[in-house]
């Protein structure tokens, strides 16, 4: 971030930053790859995998010395998975009650909370882990934070917790990090 003196911000009418401040250029940047991504996730997916988009495309300018906007023209695709459309957020225990409990396929319930550090190694490991069983397996987030009768009622003691639930019951469940064959062990019993 540019710290500017008061004279520059005098220079400038007292309000903004300069033409070239790196925190607009960032703040710009961020505005307009969430519109993109606004406009992709609109877009119908096909049956593995979301269309294939060019790197031009996210590709930001970059500003050379002489303040030429430079654009690689290189193309390069990227695919992006539908991980996020098998992950559930539980909203409150109604929710928790339909989506999860009363439903057939088995899910693997994750109690996190936001300023958990082993959550957010976990958590990514987890939706890839569901990702490769091509939806026998369902994913439910339940922040504890937000839902504090659903971790006394699941016996939630430390994050991150995991349940693995088949027809309502509680088949496995496991705290902490685990690697990724305690991972795929707990899959197995959960559609077995």
């Amino acid at each position: 971030m540019i710290v500017m003196d008061r004279s520059a911000l005098d220079r400038q009418g007292g309000l903004g930053c300069a033409s070239l401040c790196l925190h607009c250029r960032e703040m710009s940047q961020r505005l307009f790859l969430r519109r993109f991504l606004v406009s992709v996730v609109s877009r119908k997916p096909s049956q593995d995998r979301w269309p294939p988009l060019t790197y031009r495309v996210l590709q930001t300018p970059q500003c050379s010395p002489g303040g030429l906007a430079v654009t690689p023209n290189s193309d390069r695709t990227i695919y992006t998975t539908r991980i996020s459309l098998m992950t559930v957020n539980i909203q409150d225990g109604h929710d928790f009650q339909d989506q999860l409990v009363n439903s057939e396929t088995p899910v693997v319930v994750d109690f996190h909370t936001q300023w958990c550090g082993r959550c957010k190694i976990l958590g990514p490991r987890l939706e890839k882990m569901v990702a490769k069983q091509h939806r026998k397996v369902l994913m439910a987030k339940v922040d504890i934070d937000d839902h504090t009768d659903l971790t006394t009622e699941y016996e939630v003691l430390a994050v991150p917790t995991v349940l693995a639930m088949k027809n309502g019951d509680v088949v496995d469940k496991f705290v902490g990090i685990k690697d990724e064959d305690r991972l795929e062990a707990c899959l197995k019993k959960l559609m077995g």
